[in-house]
């Protein structure tokens, strides 16, 4: 292996050490926050059972089916609530591993919505809680037929209230994906609206796959979907703003000396100039034109004694050598143009000028074209807002 090969892998492997550190550093906040937890594995479990056992008969209790249930269940549900609890560590993790790669204002607008997609998850679990479980299992118990006990095993209730915990958290999310998709232009807040139907049909069709084989928690579920959807899309065209904003030239940086980076012009940017504009466009790349000549000037000052001696100056309207090669002459003339394709074009407006006064549109606009093609980007803005100008009537 070479020293180039062992210079290109060292980014990699310091990446690789970096995400096992914070993957450690998870599993050790998880680790702590159940060890925490543990002593408290059956109050914790009593407390999840509540929904269930307030509503059940009178004189029925919960049942454990296997030797283990007692000690697994609450062993279960003590893991996935100290995982629960270390999100938000577990997501800060996360974020400074993938925060070195982001932009300025990625990271203003990926960090708010880390925070608030914790809390959304947290208020959906909460939701389900306080408000599905109770209304979902007061009519389960209510309709049990005559003659059957309901005594629920308590592994198959915490699989049940897990899964609801976690359709209603991810559900939660959807104001986010929302604002997410805005965000990254894969669709518009009008679009968005168009696809109301199809949203409330699918949001029926995830409460049917996320949640029990029952029509309640399947409408509990898709109807928050499509309302948390609707604020999505309100909340979607701020974000739209801010992105506009985040993306425009950052004018205050280029006042304190920091050079701000050009936007690429789109055929929206370019607007019909007035003939104030217009003229005082052209003088502004007249002026360019010249002070290029004049610096080509300087140099040829500035060259040695001996190369100005060496060759005879041609008489009037006379060339020789190396000056009668055109390329050679614009080389001389401006650096910047090595063809003299500016300069060429330049003339080509000035003749434009001269030949709209004269009322030959047709001539003036063949000549335009050919400034598209051969001119720099300045006499292109130009050429394009004088035949904007020819293509107004009147």
């Amino acid at each position: 292996m070479t020293t180039e090969d062992t210079d290109r892998e060292l980014p990699f492997l310091s990446h690789l050490l970096e995400l096992r550190d914070r993957l450690l550093r998870m599993l050790l906040a998880i680790a702590v926050v159940f060890v925490v937890l543990m002593p408290f594995a059956n109050p914790l479990y009593t407390f999840v059972a509540q929904p269930l056992m307030k509503n059940m008969p009178a004189g029925t209790t919960m049942i454990a089916t296997q030797v283990a249930s007692p000690f697994l269940a609450p062993f279960k549900l003590t893991l996935v609530a100290a995982v629960f609890a270390a999100m938000p560590y577990i997501l800060y993790q996360f974020w400074g591993f993938v925060a070195p790669g982001l932009y300025q204002h990625e990271r203003r607008l990926v960090l708010p919505l880390v925070a608030s997609s914790v809390l959304l998850f947290y208020l959906g679990a909460a939701f389900a809680y306080f408000l599905v479980f109770p209304m979902i299992f007061a009519f389960f118990t209510a309709t049990a037929p005559e003659g059957v006990a309901v005594m629920t095993d308590i592994n198959h209730y915490l699989d049940f209230v897990l899964t609801l915990f976690f359709a209603f958290g991810v559900a939660f999310e959807v104001p986010i994906a929302t604002i997410l998709l805005v965000w990254m232009g894969v669709v518009e807040p009008e679009k968005l609206r168009g696809m109301r139907p199809y949203v409330i049909v699918g949001a029926f069709v995830v409460g049917m796959f996320l949640t029990p084989p029952d029509v309640f928690s399947q409408t509990f579920l898709a109807v928050p979907i499509w309302l948390l959807f609707e604020a999505g899309v309100f909340l979607s065209r701020f974000f739209v703003k801010r992105a506009e904003e985040a993306t425009a030239p950052d004018t205050d940086g280029a006042a304190a000396g920091v050079a701000a980076v050009p936007a690429v012009k789109t055929p929206a940017d370019y607007r019909r100039m007035t003939p104030d504009e217009m003229e005082a466009e052209l003088d502004r790349i007249e002026a360019e034109e010249l002070a290029a000549r004049e610096r080509a000037a300087a140099r040829a000052a500035e060259a040695p004694e001996t190369d100005r001696d060496a060759e005879p100056a041609p008489e009037a309207g006379v060339a020789s050598g190396p000056a009668a090669d055109p390329e050679a002459v614009a080389q001389d003339a401006d650096p910047d143009d090595p063809f003299g394709r500016r300069a060429a074009a330049q003339a080509k407006l000035e003749r434009v000028m001269a030949l709209r006064a004269s009322g030959d549109v047709v001539k003036a606009r063949q000549l335009l074209y050919e400034v598209l093609v051969e001119g720099g980007e300045d006499q292109v803005f130009v050429a394009r807002n004088i035949l904007s100008q020819l293509d107004q009537p009147g």
